[in-house]
């Protein structure tokens, strides 16, 4: 399996090798620094330096931008309420559960307590 990958600014082609070949290879224990640890061998050749502004600063001019600064400001009045909500309100300051989808789960169910909450102070609610 080949990816492309940017590692330290520099961009890398890496080579996973497939568990079914690697499991009963006979060469494991030459071919792995720790045959025990590792499942299967990896490797990455460097291709060089990426040219060009990096990510951050690419999305620095975008943000200062009259744009960027129109979007954060929407964001600011839509989005961050209700982080701020979850966070302070409700005291959601980690995950309690481990897993992807048991984490999604209780997630979602902090977004649909928040979501009851609007509706009825806003009085949406059915009387």
């Amino acid at each position: 399996m080949a990816a492309t990958a940017l590692l330290g600014g520099y961009i890398a082609i890496k080579f996973s090798g497939a568990q079914q070949d690697c499991l009963p290879c006979e060469q494991r224990s030459t071919c792995l620094r720790k045959p025990d640890k590792t499942r299967t061998r990896q490797v990455a050749f460097f291709q060089g330096r990426r040219e060009g502004p990096s990510h951050t600063d690419r999305m620095k001019l975008k943000i200062d931008s009259d744009t960027g600064r129109e979007m954060i400001t929407r964001r600011f009045a839509t989005v961050e309420p209700v982080f701020g909500n979850l966070r302070g309100n409700k005291r959601l300051t980690r995950f309690t559960l481990r897993g992807q989808t048991k984490v999604d789960v209780q997630w979602k169910r902090y977004c649909m307590v928040h979501n009851i909450e609007k509706r009825a102070h806003h009085s949406y609610a059915v009387q």
